[in-house]
């Protein structure tokens, strides 16, 4: 399998969503950080995994062969970011600090949601128009990942 990518000799770090998944995990982190002791072993370790998830998911999809595999990546990753914004959720209605928006990591979270989905329906579509001839689960023969100018050659 040959890839010619941006930046990144892995291409997934040049796509947007993971770039600011990437960021997000960071703060969920930084977050984590705050809670009082009697969270440090159950919800701060749940939000640490969950945001870990976020962006294993998102790097995990782009590394696989089928736009299938790939799709239900990234809804995994969906998952885990509806989780982290229950947790944000969960920290704010127990007041475990004050010197966290979060509602900026909602906002923040949204973007994540909505860029995840474009990724989704870019992934989706791509595959609806593949050439005729090419199996219907597989990604072509070359693709373009939204937002990042990598093209992709799946079949080398």
């Amino acid at each position: 399998m040959m890839m010619k990518y941006g930046k990144s000799p892995f291409g997934f770090e040049d796509l947007e969503v993971y770039r600011a998944a990437r960021k997000f995990r960071n703060q969920i982190y930084d977050l984590a950080k705050l809670l009082p002791p009697e969270e440090k072993y159950a919800l701060a370790r749940q939000m640490r995994r969950a945001a870990v998830s976020l962006t294993n998911n998102l790097a995990e999809g782009y590394g696989r062969f089928t736009w299938q595999d790939t799709t239900h990546f990234c809804r995994q990753a969906r998952g885990s970011l509806m989780e982290l914004v229950d947790h944000i959720n969960i920290c704010k209605d127990r007041q475990y600090t004050e010197s966290v928006d979060f509602e900026n990591l909602k906002e923040e979270a949204k973007r994540i949601l909505q860029l995840i989905n474009g990724y989704i329906r870019y992934l989706q579509q791509s595959k609806a128009s593949a050439e005729p001839g090419q199996a219907q689960d597989s990604p072509g023969s070359e693709f373009r990942v939204p937002s990042s100018g990598i093209r992709v050659n799946m079949h080398g």
